[in-house]
């Protein structure tokens, strides 16, 4: 054991990826995750330096956590121990594009916008858009990462076809192929998607492709009440038309439903007519410039200062619900909402701001008990330290969490990756 407490030396870690691709964690706080700070950061550039890394944390019993752009450090709960920060930048090559079978083969530490440059070349895209700049391809694949076109092209899960990952005792493993149809048997991409570095750490992964689309039009509507939310978003959904997006901006300053149509111009211009008449029993219809669409910004923005971010996932058909308990759990506590949310599949993300550290911890106990009872979940998506100390990230996790520690102890027997962070402390 060296002087930084750790079981390996930087030494170690340098004879393996190189001197200049290992470091000691920057004392700042830069690499600490949820307030707890590792020894030391470490770059590999191939999956045979992963592999090595793997293999000696393994063997010396050290903890692991990866990390792509860093962009969802702030998932899950804090971890009960960080030894080795293992960062995936320097993977960040698309190895393989084959735009006539439309897949694409990729590093995990490439970024999303790196990629869809590349595959824009081609016309092509990868049907994902998460809000979070610099986000790489295998951390959006690790916590299941969505942005608002999920409605159109699904999860990232619905999209990988084919994983290759570094397990916990260094072996490499493989599943699915390169093209849609080779994809049979047991899912091992599946199976990590989502799992947020705690079953191995993401090298490469496949991916099916879509075509980027020839024009975009966005219609709007201003709200008058949450209910007109719901029916505003159902009527869409429910009709003969294919919306890109469907999306919710609630605050003190605007109540907003948009809809993104996007494809060929004939068939753009014929839908975005149909949204507005559908739309016209529920509030003001107006067409949305590229400008104002821009404007409106993600609709899962981070949480600032002392804000703690929620995401509440309820069936659609909820909505006007989910947007009542809210507004009343915080009006109750002198807490201010910001709401946002995917409203054609029923996830709402709500950042809570104002009011002190109790008010917040209890509109979030709140609305778990309501949502939970009623087969949804309200998970804890950023927060100060103080508050991820008194709520558990996830929430109640029901006979899941059973099958989740089952998987974990398979892959990861001793606990060496993400110690802590995930479902019931796994």
């Amino acid at each position: 054991m060296d002087a930084t407490g750790t079981r390996v030396s930087l030494e170690d870690l340098q004879k393996m990826v190189g001197e200049e691709h290992a470091r000691e964690a920057s004392e700042a706080g830069e690499d600490a995750v949820d307030g707890v700070y590792p020894s030391f950061v470490a770059e590999p550039g191939s999956v045979e330096e992963m592999s090595e890394l793997m293999k000696l944390a393994s063997a010396e019993g050290i903890s692991v956590v990866p990390r792509g752009g860093g962009t969802k450090m702030h998932l899950g709960n804090p971890p009960r121990e960080v030894d080795l920060v293992l960062s995936t930048a320097r993977m960040n090559e698309v190895i393989e594009h084959v735009p006539g079978d439309q897949v694409v083969r990729v590093q995990g530490g490439t970024k999303l916008e790196d990629l869809q440059n590349h595959l824009a070349g081609e016309e092509q895209m990868l049907g994902i858009d998460p809000p979070e700049e610099g986000a790489t391809v295998g951390g959006i694949v690790a916590s299941n990462a969505s942005g608002p076109r999920r409605l159109r092209y699904g999860l990232i899960r619905d999209l990988i076809i084919g994983i290759e990952v570094v397990l916990s005792d260094g072996t490499v493993a493989k599943a699915g192929g390169k093209v849609v149809k080779n994809v049979a048997g047991y899912d091992l991409s599946k199976l990590f998607t989502g799992s947020l570095g705690t079953l191995g750490i993401i090298a490469s992964c496949n991916f099916r492709l879509h075509p980027r689309q020839e024009a975009a039009r966005t219609v709007a509507i201003e709200l008058s009440d949450t209910m007109a939310a719901q029916d505003a978003a159902q009527a869409i959904t429910q009709a003969q038309l294919v919306p890109s997006a469907v999306e919710l901006y609630w605050s003190d300053d605007a109540r907003l439903l948009s809809v993104l149509i996007e494809g060929i111009p004939p068939s753009v211009e014929a839908q975005a007519d149909t949204t507005s008449y559908l739309l016209r029993g529920f509030g003001e219809v107006r067409a949305l410039s590229d400008e104002e669409a821009d404007t409106l910004g993600f609709p899962d923005p981070p949480g600032a200062g002392d804000e703690v971010a929620v995401k509440i996932s309820a069936p659609p058909a909820e909505l006007a619900g989910v947007l009542d308990s809210v507004l009343g759990a915080t009006k109750r506590r002198g807490v201010t909402p910001r709401i946002t949310g995917h409203a054609g599949v029923g996830v709402t993300f709500v950042a809570l701001s104002g009011g002190d550290e109790e008010a917040k911890v209890q509109v979030v106990e709140e609305l778990r008990e309501i949502w939970v009872r009623r087969g949804g979940s309200v998970v804890v998506r950023e927060a100060p330290l103080s508050v991820k100390q008194r709520l558990d990230a996830w929430g109640p996790t029901g006979d899941y969490l059973g099958l989740t520690r089952r998987v974990k102890e398979k892959f990861d027997p001793r606990g060496v990756l993400n110690p802590g962070r995930f479902l019931g402390g796994i």
